[in-house]
Parts: structure tokens; sequence; C-alpha cells
């Protein structure tokens, strides 16, 4: 078994996090408590544990969001008009970054009901997930 990608974020409650997470996106939900839910995302480990914090709007993609690069434009595109058919809120909508350069990628932001931001992304060239060291972009713009 390879290893697997492990994330816990905030949730104001268990109902919301099923119709955005399961129904909405399509992870399969495993254990679950009054206070936490665990759901397999395309193979990887989300814990959504409730919280009496108020979660608020960060304002921007930046710092903090999470998500899935895919292997195919296919899955991608999929992920994407499935988002649209089950009325989920697009932070950002379907875009490409860096047209006609080795770090060229489609892209889209998703927002959950608790304010957590999700990317999903498709790298037209595989080197630029980890690679292109050479290239200094990296996401909208330089933070201040």
């Amino acid at each position: 078994m390879a290893n697997l990608f492990h994330l816990a974020f905030p949730v104001s409650n268990i109902l919301d996090t099923k119709r955005f997470y399961v129904d909405g996106l399509g992870c399969q939900p495993g254990r679950e408590s009054p206070s936490a839910l665990i759901m397999n995302f395309q193979g990887h480990q989300l814990v959504a544990h409730v919280t009496r914090d108020q979660l608020s709007d960060q304002g921007s993609i930046y710092p903090r969001h999470f998500g899935l690069v895919f292997d195919t434009e296919a899955d991608w595109e999929a992920l994407a008009e499935r988002a649209k058919v089950q009325n989920l809120s697009f932070y950002q909508q379907p875009k490409c970054r860096f047209r006609g350069t080795p770090l060229e990628h489609r892209t889209f932001f998703l927002e959950d009901p608790f304010h957590n931001l999700l990317e999903f992304k498709y790298y037209c060239h595989p080197s630029a997930i980890f690679g292109e060291s050479h290239h200094a972009q990296v996401g909208e713009v330089a933070m201040a």
C-alpha cells in the first residue's frame, strides 16, 4: 500500500460536511461520531472535526487551502462538472494558469460551507508538479 495523505480540518457540523464532501464531491464516508467524520477523498484520508470556534472566510486563497492534483485532464474536468451539477460553491471558476509554459495547468477552487478552500489541478506537464525549479512562478501573484 502506498503512503496516504491525511488532513484534519475544522467544520461546524457533520450534516453540512456530508452534504458537501460526500454528496457533493463524492467522498466515501467512514467512521463517524457527533464530533468527527472520516472520509476517503480519492484514496486519501480527510477528517472533519466539529469545532465551536467561529469559522470565517480567510479573504484569499492564500495561505491555506488543500485539494488534489489529477493525473488526467478528463478526471479534472469530470470533478469540475460534478461540482457544477451539485451546485457547490466555486471560489474561483475553472481556468488555465501559465498558459504556454512548462508550468501550464488547469485549476479551480471550491469553498466548503465552513470557509475551507479546496483547489483541484491538472498539470499539462507532469514535471511541473514537483520540478521545474528554474521557474519562480507559484500561484497567482507574489505575496507582499
